[in-house]
């Protein structure tokens, strides 16, 4: 996937402190799931279904760059560095703690305020468990699992098991347990 690069700019720094402000708004204090619903559509400037769960807090830095797909949930204290592009699909679970991370920056210290960003995708009902790190340009596959507290640095695979830092495939989801009927 292609990246994009910033160099700094005062229209993406007035949108990250917009979002910002409207995170620090949406995380003050208890709200239903609709009024969070609510926010999310202000914070995104995009449709954001009704069907979306979200424990609040959730931090975000760039709201236009998050897309939230129908029946997805977010636990507690999430992180989302989207600049380069979040994209969580339908049923995607994402535990507490966890973090995509979108953004880098180079090695060289003579370029290292440079922003680089790839796009994350979360694939249709994938689970993270609580504390993963998603790095930029990752894609998670169409019904993976990562394991509690893994740092996420390749594409997962559908329907795969991964774990560890950095997370490697542990084995195929066992199809026969993986529907409790």
């Amino acid at each position: 996937m292609n990246g994009k690069e910033y160099v700094g700019s005062d229209e993406l720094y007035a949108d990250v402190q917009r979002t910002l402000r409207l995170c620090a708004e949406m995380n003050n204090g208890w709200h239903t799931e609709a009024e969070v619903c609510d926010s999310l559509r202000e914070i995104t400037r995009s449709e954001v279904p009704d069907t979306v769960r979200v424990f609040t807090p959730l931090n975000i830095n760039y709201g236009p760059g998050v897309r939230f797909g129908e029946d997805c949930f977010l636990n507690f204290g999430c992180t989302l560095l989207a600049i380069g592009g979040i994209t969580i699909g339908d049923g995607a679970f994402i535990g507490p703690h966890c973090v995509l991370a979108t953004e880098y920056h180079p090695e060289d210290p003579a370029t290292r305020h440079t922003l680089l960003t790839k796009p994350i995708v979360i694939g249709r009902n994938a689970w993270l468990g609580a504390d993963v790190k998603v790095l930029a340009g990752v894609t998670i596959g169409d019904n993976a699992i990562v394991a509690a507290g893994s740092v996420v640095t390749k594409d997962v695979p559908d329907n795969m098991v991964v774990a560890g830092t950095p997370a490697k495939v542990i084995r195929e989801i066992n199809q026969k347990t993986a529907h409790i009927n």
